[in-house]
């Protein structure tokens, strides 16, 4: 099997670390259990440019049992964990290409080594790897049967790409389910953003002034568990709804021209680009704190702060100083890339089961249902998040009421008038 990896003697480590995430991921191991009975991918090649962590790993291992041939990439050199990279490429069978902090070049070798790989479902987050497939390989992209991805900033691309007629297959948009914008988004990234955070710097929050940019549910976890620490918490927007809906929840609503003067600690979560802009870095207070908690570096302007910096140092593994002609300095995070994966270690396992569950099970109703699926932005079976949902519940001992037949027939009524009982 082909390999790049940093260090094979990492393996051990790597499957110790594999063994712990999947103690706390029970609804990955029932489908993993079905998988290997079911064997829903066999003879299939499946190509994934994910996060390299011990949770991807569970899920590669779920989609191998399943009879998958698996090839991955990272879809961030930042978030790659070397030992768990060993232990898929030695112990799992998985075609591993990452090597946390991989340069440019070296990120673009190992996504074209798995588009090379001629995969036949794709797994994306980010969209990186069906863009290469499309521009470097796009003979191989039409052999691809389908695909889905992971993030909302690659949603956004893979939309572009279908409205130009660019996209040779479809793909399901994994992230824009109700239950991945529950646990994954709000409660998932919202508590590991802020890990990441206090992992980087060992700020005290409370008291302090954080900017939240963006209100989706991603911005709104965020935005819970820092005022839960005693922050003070201004919200920006673009959405007139979204940002309401932050005043009501009883936050401050800011542009962000008026926000990053104030802020202590500015997060974007936003998906699109420029949103700490030349402008904002202008006026930023003495010390701030810059994180980005979305997939791409672009949200902050990190070139033009390099531009404008007249020194740099490393202060923490995670943190960097820039210091201005003015005297003042601002600390930038996991180098402005996702920091809850750049920083820490991403979303707690027990999200990832939920995710990587309805993942998993979407990638086995690809195989089956390709064919139906015209080249295109599709949404995900909407049989497949309440099905996690309940394997969720059902190992956590909760049970669910059920709706007696009077009450169905009630919720169905319509030529009774809804006041009459009987």
């Amino acid at each position: 099997m082909p390999y790049e990896i940093a260090d094979p003697s990492l393996a051990a480590a790597g499957a110790d670390r594999i063994a712990w995430a999947d103690r706390a991921m029970p609804v990955l191991r029932r489908v993993r259990e079905r998988f290997t009975a079911d064997r829903p991918l066999a003879g299939l090649r499946v190509g994934a440019c994910l996060h390299v962590t011990a949770e991807t790993a569970n899920l590669l291992r779920t989609l191998a049992a399943g009879g998958a041939d698996v090839h991955l990439c990272a879809s961030n050199p930042l978030s790659t964990r070397d030992d768990v990279a060993a232990a898929l490429a030695l112990e799992h069978g998985v075609a591993v290409h990452a090597v946390r902090g991989a340069d440019l070049a070296g990120y673009r070798r190992h996504v074209g080594a798995v588009a090379g790989a001629a995969p036949q479902l794709v797994l994306d987050d980010g969209c990186d790897l069906v863009v290469a497939l499309h521009t470097d390989h796009p003979e191989l992209a039409r052999q691809v049967l389908a695909g889905c991805e992971d993030t909302t900033t690659g949603v956004l691309r893979l939309r572009a790409m279908a409205g130009a007629g660019a996209l040779a297959f479809g793909v399901v948009a994994l992230d824009d389910t109700p239950l991945r914008r529950i646990a994954d988004h709000r409660h998932g990234t919202g508590q590991s953003t802020v890990d990441g955070i206090l992992r980087a710097t060992n700020l005290l929050l409370a008291g302090r002034c954080v900017v939240v940019a963006g209100y989706g549910p991603v911005g709104r976890g965020i935005a819970e568990r820092m005022r839960a620490l005693g922050a003070s918490v201004v919200v920006t927007e673009v959405d007139p709804v979204r940002a309401l809906d932050a005043l009501l929840a009883g936050y401050r609503v800011l542009s962000m021209a008026e926000a990053a003067a104030l802020g202590d600690v500015i997060v974007t979560a936003t998906g699109n680009r420029d949103v700490v802009a030349a402008e904002h870095l202008a006026v930023l207070r003495d010390g701030a704190v810059l994180a980005n908690a979305g997939h791409f570096d672009v949200e902050i302007d990190v070139r033009r702060l390099r531009e404008e910096a007249v020194s740099v140092r490393r202060v923490r593994p995670a943190a960097e100083e820039f210091r201005f002609a003015d005297g003042r300095t601002v600390v930038l995070l996991a180098e402005g890339r996702i920091v809850n994966l750049g920083a820490a270690e991403g979303n707690p396992p027990a999200v990832m089961d939920m995710a990587f569950a309805e993942q998993a099970l979407t990638t086995a109703w690809l195989a089956r249902n390709h064919a139906a699926l015209r080249p295109g932005v599709h949404a995900v079976p909407a049989d497949i998040g309440p099905e996690v949902a309940r394997l969720e519940l059902d190992s956590l001992g909760v049970r669910l009421d059920r709706l007696t037949d009077a009450q169905r027939r009630y919720l169905s009524a319509w030529e009774t008038p809804t006041w009459v009982g009987a």
